[in-house]
């Protein structure tokens, strides 16, 4: 492991590892007719107690450094969240962390910054959320910035297959990057096994490269990507997943390139979904800009509000991927919001 942020990735890996377990056990007890009445709440709850989890080692570990998020323990306060609270703290407890409900609601709004600070970490305790009730993938997503620049991103991928040709083997991927160190995976429930390190794909021609796309059009405009991919002469079906396990995807070389696409002119891109991933990307040797292709600013606290959307590739052909987005751009994206 890297002496560079040594004790700041030992500790993210701990609290991102810790969050998957209770993120597995509450995912595990999703009924059927939970689904079926679109009950929200296991989701809920998971949201939570990975915060807690996460916010509490960074708290022990780091008492200085901010953490950016996007829940806060508000509402838990208040006698209307009781049940939720109570359930939080069972779940916490179910993984050896006991703590009481005003310790809990503590560590989860430590997540509430919003403005930007020269150091600070961005969380998110669950990315992708319809893909967590649905059993499928979701993503734990931790990343701390130095004056402005990514220099740990970690992505907790629990139910992502370690072997993508094996899609019914061994599941489960921690993933990591330390700036100028390269990027590295390791089964999650090894945490004891030898990290490999990871390499985008070395497709060299757009025509033959795959897309990963979300599963949910709302995340990301597919009829644009398609036109998009028409372009480049991409034939691949995409291979769509959900949450930060996309960024996981490219720099594993199980795909090539991955589109945010903006579904209105006004949405900012929050920077917890895209910190972790990032880094991880671009340390396994791909490249990440928005659609404009400029790089990702991290200045302006818990939104990317000089970006618009993103593009992550594996390095080959970034410059074409972005003159097909803006070739296709729809009008609802106008210069002038650049």
């Amino acid at each position: 492991m890297t002496s560079l942020y040594a004790s700041e990735l030992k500790t993210g890996l701990q609290a991102v590892r810790q969050a998957a377990d209770v993120c597995r056990t509450v995912q595990a007890a999703i009924s059927a007719e939970s689904l079926e009445k679109k009950d929200k709440s296991p989701v809920t709850v998971a949201d939570f107690a990975s915060q807690a989890m996460i916010c509490r080692q960074l708290q022990a570990a780091f008492p200085d450094d901010p953490v950016i998020g996007e829940e806060g323990a508000e509402e838990l306060r208040e006698p209307a969240g009781a049940e939720f609270l109570a359930r939080i703290v069972a779940e916490c407890g179910s993984v050896g962390v006991d703590g009481t409900p005003d310790e809990i609601c503590d560590w989860i709004d430590r997540g509430g910054l919003q403005e930007y600070r020269s150091r600070f970490w961005t969380l998110d305790p669950i990315d992708g959320t319809k893909g967590f009730l649905r059993k499928e993938q979701y993503a734990i997503s931790l990343a701390l910035i130095v004056d402005g620049e990514i220099q740990i991103g970690i992505l907790g991928c629990p139910n992502m297959p370690l072997d993508s040709s094996q899609p019914d083997g061994a599941q489960g991927i921690l993933s990591w990057a330390v700036k100028g160190t390269g990027s590295f995976i390791q089964p999650l429930d090894s945490p004891g096994s030898e990290p490999r390190r990871v390499q985008v794909s070395s497709t060299a021609v757009s025509s033959d490269a795959r897309f990963c796309e979300s599963v949910e059009s709302g995340h990301s405009s597919h009829d644009w990507s398609g036109q998009i991919g028409g372009q480049l002469g991409i034939r691949r079906e995409p291979f769509r997943i959900d949450s930060q396990c996309k960024y996981l995807a490219v720099a594993m070389g199980d795909a090539d390139i991955y589109l945010r696409l903006p579904t209105r002119k006004d949405y900012q891109e929050k920077i917890w979904d895209h910190a972790g991933g990032i880094l991880v990307v671009e340390e396994a040797g791909g490249m990440v800009t928005d659609i404009h292709g400029k790089a990702p600013e991290f200045h302006h606290g818990a939104t990317l509000a000089m970006n618009k959307g993103m593009v992550v590739t594996n390095g080959q052909f970034h410059d074409a991927v972005v003159a097909a987005v803006t070739d296709n751009s729809p009008d609802r994206i106008p210069p002038e919001l650049s």
